[in-house]
């Protein structure tokens, strides 16, 4: 037992005197194999990894490159293109998305290209390298390495196998390119989010507003929607993420600001704060509204509903606000004006709105009226009758200024007819209490003429005629309540009485007119121009009673004293004498002015003048001050 049990201990130790030995021969071996590998490293792999890093990785770069180049070239167009004006012509803007669309192809197709040379190195690399190192090192080291034979055999398999499907999927993926070449539009990536993308922001800082980009993700079940800040030059996302829960999503209308391709955002935490984004196209936009359930604007319409919301803004001023100086003219925030408007155009939340709470204030109801007519579909004054309005605001004579603009008045829509009184007479109680707003009536001009009779597209003549523009809408306010909105004919039992005396001369009923109805001034002088056109004395027909022998009159550019006893005199004559020259008046100055002309007057604040009178410029009055006679502008006056 123990001679067993010592061969025993012996075998085991030669076995492992062997064992070591042979393994201090591998070790021995494989150093040797080490040695030589070293030593032919420049062929095996240094080489090939030169040959490698110029012919693949140097391709790669010069994708790259091209990429980068391409990317910087593709965000400056389309960022150039997106501070298009919107008021450009439609001819001009279509090019202009033709030519992007153009950038943005090739910005595609090289993106691909890029994308497709950066897989095929990454693909490359795993048997170009692999195969060259170790199958030189086992090549050298084959009685080393045949006790590792199965996982070269494994190697082996894997590297073929790889080989083989580098093959495939490279067909594949240039297959893929080509399709997405082709139609863009139906391979989209796969995201979690509802919606993500670029986005721009306007952000208002102090005295200034601009348009930040920013990548923005929408997931539409949490209603969420994150923002981080984008830096182009960095080329990455800079700054911590900001987000907040959509209550509202409304596109923006084009007439309403500059930039093309625009919506408004509002958050539940951030209550009254309107967000205005802009898309990278008319697509893109449709996508995010898509996501976010987004609406249309209100349409403005002179249907009841507008009717009953210009009223109870008109009310809401004149009880809360007339004396609010700058009434009008100081504009209110946009956010809030469009939450206005929104909330009020919908019958549904139309009687919720309280006007005389603190929570509305006089600029953003007053911009809520101006924004209104903006948004009706033509001006309130129509296009139609735009350059007839112009034309009269140019005639000479003040009082046939009038009477052509009241003709014209009647001519409008019916709608736009009862709009335009219920606006005229809010201007004119607006104006009545200018010593405290400031805002005269020509001022209201200024705000008003431009929205009531804006043109159907800006050129340079319709620049020129803003001023004309707002001499009609100081006509309308200054004439309101002698300016009849109802259509001839519909005056009432007034109207009625007048034709009952069809059978009386055309002097009795003119008269009686002006005693039964009221009529205008205008109305009156519009009817005497017509008479004295039908009865002039240079075609008379003596054997006609109805064509009396009266002389032609032209109104004088100034009121002069007149008589009806003169050997011209005539009833009709009489009639306009005693309607449009009211005698000389006294006026205080406002403001002091020092004049730039010969036919000017220079006074101080105070100053009293005499036999002040209209004169043949618009907008400026005729008087005496110190025994000179001169021009005095309009608005810096009041009549004592």
């Amino acid at each position: 037992m123990l001679f067993d049990h010592l061969t025993s201990d012996f075998c085991f130790s030669c076995s492992t005197a062997k064992s070591l030995q042979e393994f201090a021969g591998v070790l021995q071996n494989l150093e040797d194999e080490r040695t030589r590998m070293i030593e032919n490293a420049n062929d095996v792999l240094i080489t090939p990894l030169e040959r490698f890093r110029k012919e693949q990785i140097g391709a790669a770069k010069e994708a790259k490159k091209k990429y980068d180049k391409e990317t910087e070239k593709y965000c400056g167009v389309l960022e150039k293109h997106l501070s298009l004006s919107a008021k450009k012509k439609e001819s001009h803007l279509h090019e202009a998305d033709s030519q992007v669309d153009i950038v943005r192809q090739h910005f595609y197709e090289v993106s691909l290209e890029y994308v497709f040379k950066v897989q095929e190195v990454q693909e490359r690399k795993m048997f170009e390298f692999v195969e060259p190192g170790l199958f030189t090192y086992y090549h050298h080291g084959y009685e080393l390495a045949k006790d590792f034979n199965h996982f070269k055999t494994d190697l082996t398999i894997s590297i073929q196998n790889t080989r083989n499907r580098f093959e495939s999927t490279r067909s594949e993926v240039e297959s893929l390119m080509k399709k997405m070449k082709e139609n863009p539009h139906e391979h989209k990536s796969i995201s979690p989010h509802t919606m993500e993308g670029y986005l721009f922001i306007l952000e208002k800082r102090s005295f200034v507003s601009t348009w930040v980009k920013y990548y923005c993700t929408y997931q539409r079940e949490p209603k969420r929607l994150t923002m981080v800040l984008f830096d182009q030059k960095s080329g990455g996302k800079i700054g911590e993420e900001e987000s907040f829960i959509l209550k509202s999503c409304t596109r923006r209308k084009t007439d309403s600001i500059e930039k093309r391709f625009c919506f408004d955002v509002e958050a539940i935490d951030r209550p009254g704060v309107m967000i205005t984004m802009q898309a990278l196209s008319e697509e893109d936009r449709r996508l995010w509204m898509e996501a976010m359930d987004g609406r249309e604007p209100v349409l403005a319409q002179l249907d009841v509903i507008g009717f009953n919301v210009i009223k109870k803004f008109i009310y809401a001023v004149e009880t809360r606000g007339i004396d609010e100086q700058g009434l009008y003219r100081i504009v209110g925030v946009n956010s809030r004006v469009q939450k206005l408007l929104s909330l009020t155009m919908d019958p549904k939340t139309f009687a919720d709105v309280e006007l005389d709470s603190s929570e509305w204030e006089i600029k953003t109801i007053t911009s809520a009226i101006k924004h209104y007519l903006r948004m009706l579909p033509a001006p309130l004054m129509t296009y139609q009758y735009q350059r007839s309005f112009i034309k009269a605001a140019k005639l000479d004579n003040p009082e046939a200024r009038v009477a052509e603009i009241h003709s014209i008045v009647h001519r409008l829509p019916e709608k736009n007819r009862q709009m335009l009184e219920l606006l005229m007479k809010h201007l004119a109680n607006v104006a009545s209490h200018h010593q405290q707003n400031l805002m005269t009536v020509a001022n209201l001009g200024v705000v008003f003429g431009p929205t009531l009779l804006r043109p159907q597209e800006e050129t340079v003549a319709a620049i020129m005629d803003i001023k004309f523009q707002n001499i009609v809408v100081e006509i309308l306010i200054e004439n309101h309540d002698m300016v009849s909105f109802q259509p001839f004919g519909k005056t009432g039992d007034g109207g009625k009485r007048m034709l009952a005396l069809s059978k009386t001369s055309l002097t009795q009923q003119l008269l009686l007119t002006c005693i039964l109805v009221h009529s205008s001034l205008s109305v009156v002088l519009y009817m005497c121009m017509r008479v004295c056109m039908d009865h002039s004395p240079a075609s008379p027909s003596p054997t006609s009673p109805r064509s009396p022998s009266w002389p032609m009159f032209s109104a004088p550019s100034s009121p002069q004293p007149a008589s009806c006893t003169s050997s011209e005199s005539s009833p009709l004559r009489c009639v306009f004498y005693a309607l449009y020259c009211p005698p000389p008046r006294k006026a205080r100055a406002l403001y002091a002015c020092k004049a730039e002309h010969d036919s000017e007057l220079s006074f101080i604040a105070g100053t009293i003048f005499e036999n002040v009178h209209p004169s043949r410029e618009p907008g400026w009055l005729e008087g005496t001050l110190d025994g000179r006679t001169g021009l005095i502008p309009e608005n810096y006056v009041e009549f004592m």
